[in-house]
């Protein structure tokens, strides 16, 4: 009797972990973005390059990097959902705030862009 229940214990575990997949996200918003925000007077001094990293991943979750020349200032997760081609990036420290931004392309790169036209991050 032990055995049978084992073994339709089994089934069960098995049977319930192919019913739980996870579907493929393909949107285009995938990968890493960045932006730079200041630039010193000398490009040689990497310390007054101030940089920010997204690097979205296909859960809707993504992590967050803001550099002052090699060193990270701000590490964070984010959370991010897209509505009517509108993605909403949703950080998880409360310093930073959400923000909706949209994709565009141009000759040269894939965009980022907030509602008012200013390039929020472009594709690496």
């Amino acid at each position: 009797m032990k055995r049978l229940f084992s073994f339709l214990a089994i089934i069960a575990i098995i049977g319930a972990s192919n019913c739980s997949r996870i579907p493929d996200n393909n949107d285009p918003v995938l990968g890493i973005w960045s932006n730079t925000l200041t630039i010193t007077e000398n490009a040689k001094d990497q310390n007054g390059v101030e940089r920010e990293e997204w690097i979205f991943n296909d859960v809707y979750l993504g992590r967050y990097h803001r550099y002052v020349g090699n060193s990270i200032v701000i590490e964070t997760d984010f959370s991010w959902e897209v509505t009517d081609g509108a993605y909403t990036i949703s950080y998880a420290i409360p310093e930073l705030s959400s923000v909706e931004v949209v994709m565009t392309q141009s000759e040269e790169n894939d965009l980022l862009e907030l509602p008012s036209g200013e390039v929020f991050a472009t594709r690496q």
